[in-house]
């Protein structure tokens, strides 16, 4: 093989490594967004069962969307809090 054709040989050979990469990183992005999608369905059903008023849910599925589940749930559980105090 002459000079030019390894070269073009291995620019092949490091774009296919590019893209076995690039596919790799993929992979791990889709499963992070469906982790991440499936934890904010699973708190639907909660927000639905502690929130009494629409303005409750709105705010809660509000902060869902914008802010995501890890913020969702300080939210909601200063719902509760409240709902006990007004309870006793």
């Amino acid at each position: 093989m002459d000079n030019r054709s390894q070269k073009k040989e291995s620019s092949i050979t490091q774009a296919l490594r590019q893209i076995q990469q690039l596919n790799s990183k993929i992979a791990v992005l889709e499963r992070q967004h469906q982790d991440y999608v499936q934890k904010q369905q699973n708190l639907i059903p909660a927000i639905a069962e502690i929130c009494l008023s629409p303005m409750q849910e709105v705010q809660a599925l509000r902060i869902l969307i914008h802010r995501g589940e890890a913020a969702c749930r300080p939210y909601l559980r200063s719902v509760l809090v409240k709902q006990k105090k007004t309870s006793k």
